[in-house]
């Protein structure tokens, strides 16, 4: 073995590089604070690792991207795992990035001779965000999408050739197949290609000027090996654990519902841009995108030569706390506003709810070649969610908002239909308090009608405890997928309560026994009954002349029997407790 080394070191002179790399002085002794450079370099070593393993099963397109995201996600053996140490070892980058920074500016190593090594870092630091926003839009899921919408509509507010410049990026006036392909060749090569230079010149300009230590020194010099090597491993071990303990407990990195220009979603870019995103709302577009940070950078660009002087130091210093507090409080704002934001929340509730619903359908169904956006599009629990609120929600509500989780402005002025025609819904129809208040018909005529007042009103207190029996019978008619049918037996003996000893028939027909001045109760609930009540409501099995502002969607084509048939399906497929 030895010989095989003298031969190595006599071609190469590795064990001079060994000696000079291992017995680096280190003034002062090791210290803590002297790690942040080696879990840099460990954090970006581990992102190529995991960045090239991804590579390998990810491609690059509208039509592929998210399909093999899920498919590294949810196929292959890790892949979940892989995902999210990448994904967190990308948030722990700028973290560490900020306290190397902070580092060096309280040293003072930023000042000369040290200058080129402070912008090579500050350069690093660019080039660090720029690979976390390139790298936000790769899995093509609705958030990454829109925020990344959002940061490329910054780019034409640059004046001249900012709308030049914005279409390049783009690769075209749409985002599609020549974004991702652009995003994706910076993220995986330009961007690393860059960082690599940058950290090779950082490392060479490092060991050029040695450490900044204040005099005097601490403690007595000591070398790279073994002190500062063991803290540098410990410090790099702590990160480790810390991503891998947020991806064990957060189940990996989050992927959202595919990418669907035609839905838009107020997307939010991740937490260490939150503050650029809320300081946009305060000033221009050009002012916050353009301006702003030019006089940041040039003030930053300057400031080896502002700390030359002490006053100067302590500025500099002052500045950079000020910064980061600046932009916590902005983060701490942005995060405040969405949680009071109840449609914000609601919008996204629905995203994740599309996330676990595209999730379910491609491992029963697979993906077909059109992308999973496609599987969302033709789901009818998505699709059934949507009609509602386009065409339902301004009378009708779904557990209090409009079937997607947003709140509706106008008042309720039809019945909330989530778990309609359930055994819980018809026992509320029946009961006067129930049916007059704004979640029945408190909204409608009806509220003065028959029913309400010649009926209801008036069951004595013998009759009132019959109406469980005829919820049950009438929710039974429904035929609903999540509720057991009645018992023969059980079906006759209710059917004699409404006949006989309630007299419901004869208001209302069921299985035409009867002629019926009230809507026909036959089938009651049922995905028939419930398609010729929506299609005209007017008939005269139903309201009649007596309809209240119900449209008759199918008669005046306001919907086609499709969509009528998949928002009934929807309506009628949970109960109102899920």
């Amino acid at each position: 073995m030895n010989k095989f080394l003298d031969w190595l070191d006599d071609r190469s002179g590795i064990r001079s590089l060994v000696k000079e790399a291992l017995y680096e002085k280190v003034p002062g002794g090791a210290r803590w604070r002297y790690v942040w450079g080696s879990c840099l370099t460990f954090a970006f070593f581990t992102q190529v690792v995991t960045g090239t393993l991804l590579w390998m099963s990810y491609s690059p397109s509208a039509q592929t991207a998210w399909e093999s995201v899920y498919f590294i996600q949810y196929q292959v053996w890790g892949g979940w795992f892989l995902r999210g140490v990448h994904h967190y070892m990308a948030q722990a980058m700028i973290v560490l990035l900020v306290l190397h920074l902070m580092q060096v500016m309280i040293d003072g190593a930023y000042k000369a001779p040290r200058e080129l090594n402070f912008w090579f870092g500050i350069a690093l630091l660019g080039v660090t965000l720029a690979l976390s926003l390139t790298g936000y839009l790769l899995p093509w899921d609705q958030k990454g999408f829109w925020a990344t919408a959002v940061a490329t509509n910054l780019v034409a507010e640059v004046p001249l050739v900012g709308p030049m410049l914005q279409k390049i990026v783009v690769g075209g006036v749409e985002y599609g197949h020549q974004t991702i392909t652009r995003f994706f060749a910076l993220h995986a090569g330009v961007l690393p290609g860059a960082l690599i230079a940058l950290v090779v010149g950082h490392i060479y300009l490092f060991r050029k000027h040695g450490i900044h230590v204040k005099e005097p020194r601490p403690k007595r010099d000591s070398y790279f090996w073994p002190d500062q090597i063991l803290k540098d491993g410990v410090a790099c071990l702590a990160v480790l654990l810390a991503v891998v303990f947020l991806t064990l407990y957060f189940k990996g990195a989050p992927l959202g519902p595919p990418a669907d220009p035609s839905n838009e979603f107020p997307a939010r870019p991740e937490w260490y841009f939150l503050f650029l995103f809320q300081l946009l709302k305060y000033v221009p577009a050009f002012w916050g995108a353009v301006i702003i940070p030019l006089v940041f950078g040039l003030l930053i660009f300057l400031q080896p030569f502002i700390g030359a002087s002490r006053k100067g130091h302590q500025f500099n210093v002052g500045f950079w706390w000020c910064l980061i507090a600046g932009a916590a409080g902005l983060t701490f704002l942005a995060f405040s506003e969405d949680q009071a934001n109840v449609n914000h929340g609601a919008a996204v509730r629905e995203a994740d709810w599309q996330a676990q619903r595209v999730v379910q359908i491609a491992q029963e169904d697979g993906i077909p070649p059109t992308g999973a956006v496609t599987l969302l599009r033709e789901d009818h629990q998505n699709r059934g969610r949507r009609i509602f609120a386009a065409h339902c929600s301004s009378c009708h509500r779904y557990k209090g908002h409009n079937g997607r989780g947003y709140s509706v402005e106008e008042d309720q002025s039809a019945p909330e239909l989530a778990g309609f025609a359930s055994v819980d819904w018809v026992t509320k129809l029946l009961n006067y308090e129930h049916y007059v208040s704004p979640e029945y018909f408190g909204g409608t005529a009806f509220k003065e009608g028959t029913m309400a007042n010649k009926v209801l009103k008036k069951f004595d207190e013998e009759e009132t405890k019959l109406l469980p029996q005829v919820a049950l019978l009438l929710s039974d008619l429904a035929e609903l997928p999540y509720q057991e049918p009645l018992e023969e037996e059980q079906r006759e003996r209710y059917m004699d309560i409404f006949y006989d000893d309630l007299a419901c028939i004869d208001c209302h027909d069921i299985d035409s026994e009867g002629e019926g001045s009230a809507p026909d109760l036959t089938g009651y609930g049922s995905k028939k009954w419930m398609v010729d009540f929506i299609v005209n409501p007017e008939h005269e099995r139903f309201y009649g002349k007596k309809n209240d502002r119900m449209p008759a969607f199918g008669r005046d084509d306001k919907l086609s029997m499709e969509e009528i048939e998949i928002v009934i399906d929807w309506i009628r497929s949970k109960p109102a407790s899920e």
